[in-house]
């Protein structure tokens, strides 16, 4: 399953960058912070009920604090040409736990009109709220690969928000700086690297191990990736078959991550994405975990820094090991209760549709597209980090995410168990078993 899958997405993701470069069309991260912003949309679409004359507010409640300014600007530009709506957009980060904000605002009363979903395991324990959307004009052009997380008995309840990859971005000139000749593709040339930099006065990695969803999602997911059949090794946990402690892959994975403590910033428990971000977008430090959403942030703060991304080998197998982890962060769902869900519907096939949403899209979101026909004219436009996760996966050298296949919760306690571990505070043999504990608890 794992090799069909690698296929499948990347042919789809090949076509698509040759579509681009035609004129024809293209296609986390998970991070922290809270932003909150308000504003009013924009372009006509056939059937929009905003333009009958009567005001209505759309209630947006997304986690993607790296596109919030920007998804703002959008949304201004939306309001333009759609006087009679008004978006407003509620923003919270991974850090602060996006899934039980959603869930409180549930319980409240106060249901966002659209809002985020991650498809798989998360589509099932939301399903009594989400709207059926298979029949939106963007279905027929959305990649297949992308469709898969929010498709159950033949239907779509998402949007893709976009297509993502991470692994180790790693600073160019610092590399080069020690000495570095050849990048690593095993973990024995990994940890030889990052002997160099710390031997050159520079710091390896910068590891934001404060954030659950660094280690419970991404970390944790190198070793189920790697597994043979990543989608069967979980239906394994998932039905108590399977088991955590002694499977061999979980033993090489965990001296990656003593690689990454051994050569650490310190503090890392301390460390949130935020600081794990600016530690490496201000040159303190050579590579990081993290993904091409952090394109937006590290513009910011050095927008000519010279950055690509290095895969994270758990063995000295270079062939198995030279890969990145692409898939897709998530997916705009309407709540199918909603008062005002064909006005959310209409905004969210605007921004896939109209020029100046798919402009938002790959130039200001700085996104690799899920749909066909939004073009990247312009390589750069994307940034370092998109451009070699596209150049892997053209490559046929990606590996997939798994973790809204998990069980409800279990991420959150992995990276729990992960912190103890970082801590000093547990065995490895201990972490391994809470691992299982925490799985075979939630699975029911």
């Amino acid at each position: 399953m794992k090799k069909t899958w690698l296929v499948l997405l990347t042919m789809v993701m090949l076509v698509s960058m040759l579509a681009a470069c035609g004129g024809n069309g293209n296609n986390g991260g998970n991070n922290g912070g809270k932003n909150e912003g308000t504003a009013n949309s924009g372009t006509k679409n056939e059937g929009d009920k905003a333009d009958s004359g009567k005001q209505v507010t759309v209630k947006m409640f997304q986690f993607k604090v790296e596109i919030a300014e920007a998804l703002d600007r959008m949304i201004k530009e939306y309001e333009k040409a759609h006087p009679n709506v008004k978006i407003e957009v509620e923003t919270v980060g991974g850090g602060a736990d996006y899934g039980a904000a959603l869930k409180a605002k549930f319980a409240a009363g106060d249901q966002p009109d659209i809002f985020n979903n991650g498809g798989f395991q998360e589509m099932n324990t939301w399903m009594e709220h989400l709207e059926d959307l298979s029949d939106q004009p963007w279905v027929a052009d959305e990649l297949d690969v992308a469709k898969e997380p929010m498709t159950k008995d033949g239907k779509i309840y998402g949007m893709p928000v976009n297509i993502e990859g991470y692994g180790f971005i790693y600073n160019k000139d610092l590399f080069a700086k020690a000495g570095i000749t050849e990048l690593p593709k095993t973990l024995s040339q990994l940890e030889a690297a990052a002997k160099k930099l710390q031997d050159a006065g520079i710091t390896p990695f910068s590891n934001g191990y404060s954030e659950w969803w660094v280690l419970g999602n991404h970390n944790f997911n190198v070793a189920v990736a790697q597994q043979q059949d990543p989608t069967a090794f979980v239906n394994s946990m998932n039905d108590g078959s399977g088991k955590i402690a002694g499977n061999p892959v979980f033993g090489e994975w965990a001296n990656l991550l003593d690689t990454t403590l051994k050569y650490s910033n310190k503090n890392p428990l301390t460390t949130d994405y935020n600081t794990q971000v600016t530690l490496f977008a201000s040159g303190e430090a050579a590579m990081m975990q993290q993904g091409n959403w952090t394109q937006v942030q590290i513009d910011g703060i050095n927008k000519d820094l010279n950055i690509g991304v290095l895969p994270m080998p758990i063995n000295d197998d270079a062939e198995q090991n030279d890969k990145l982890y692409v898939g897709v962060p998530n997916n705009w769902v309407v709540n199918k209760n909603s008062k005002v869900k064909q006005e959310a519907k209409d905004f969210l096939n605007w921004m896939v549709s109209s020029e100046e949403g798919k402009r938002y899209i790959v130039e200001e979101f700085k996104f690799i597209p899920a749909f066909k026909s939004i073009e990247v004219k312009d390589q750069e436009v994307l940034g370092d980090i998109a451009n070699d996760i596209i150049k892997y996966s053209q490559e046929g050298k990606i590996l997939s995410w798994n973790w809204f296949k998990f069980p409800e919760g279990v991420v959150q306690e992995l990276g729990s168990a992960m912190q103890a571990y970082v801590a000093k505070n547990t065995t490895k043999e201990q972490m391994m078993e809470a691992f299982d504990k925490s799985w075979a608890n939630l699975r029911k």
